[in-house]
């Protein structure tokens, strides 16, 4: 059968367009557009820097409420990828959690805290569209306290064992914390250990004036617990968190 040449000229463009559209399959390929139903991809949200009140300081520029209580203005940078903000503040004399606060408009907030307390803070960063949360480093400060002069050091936080760590193959262990004090004066620790959390307090192990103390002997099989307490030159005394760890 002849094929007519006005029909060829209809037919070989057509086979050149289905030629040219990819083939079958339906497949897409890397340079196809994103369309609506794609996910996107939300980034993390990164940490903030802390700004005010400062580390290991006396905040002496929070106003007065009352005979305890002042108003401090913490104040922390713009964190990338953030919409909003958790303020964590813990009174580290009790180590009770005094502000877990949802900031969501701007990087600040003013709170009235307690005068003459050790206090530590940090901000978590958060994002909508994910889970993921960033924390910022823990800043630790001082209220100042109307007439005094001198402030108890800020209590002591385990090093080494880290908080609930298990040791296996060990007798004994050298106990390593961290102190610090806004008027640099620590004298001496002293420190307490028990198999009884409930004890630990009565059962003095030995002072250092140093942040460690080796050579403790330890057995398999027992939860230790021990803390610190921390004194400076003027007989000011801070007693830390009871810390544990277990030896296999």
């Amino acid at each position: 059968m002849k094929i007519s040449k006005q029909l060829l000229g209809l037919i070989t463009p057509i086979a050149f367009m289905i030629s040219c559209s990819g083939g079958g399959g339906g497949g897409t390929t890397d340079n196809d557009p994103v369309t609506d139903n794609d996910p996107v991809a939300v980034p993390d949200p990164k940490a903030a820097s802390l700004v005010f009140p400062e580390d290991n300081t006396t905040c002496l520029e929070g106003e007065s409420v009352n005979a305890n209580f002042s108003s401090i203005t913490f104040d922390w940078s713009d964190a990338q990828d953030t919409d909003t903000y958790t303020l964590h503040v813990t009174n580290m004399e009790t180590n009770a959690v005094v502000f877990n606060l949802a900031v969501n408009d701007g990087s600040e907030r003013t709170l009235q805290i307690e005068k003459g307390k050790p206090f530590s803070w940090y901000i978590i960063s958060r994002a909508s569209g994910t889970t993921a949360t960033a924390q910022s480093a823990t800043f630790k400060f001082y209220n100042a306290g109307d007439g005094i002069e001198n402030y108890a050091p800020f209590p002591a936080e385990a090093i080494q064992p880290a908080r609930g760590a298990t040791l296996s193959g060990v007798t004994s262990v050298n106990l390593e914390w961290e102190a610090s004090d806004v008027d640099d004066d620590i004298s001496s620790f002293e420190i307490f250990m028990s198999t009884a959390a409930e004890t630990v307090g009565d059962n003095s192990i030995g002072t250092s004036e140093t942040n460690t103390l080796e050579g403790i002997e330890v057995s398999a099989g027992n939860t230790y617990y021990w803390m610190v307490d921390t004194v400076d030159s003027q007989g000011n005394l801070s007693q830390s968190e009871v810390f544990e760890f277990r030896v296999n």
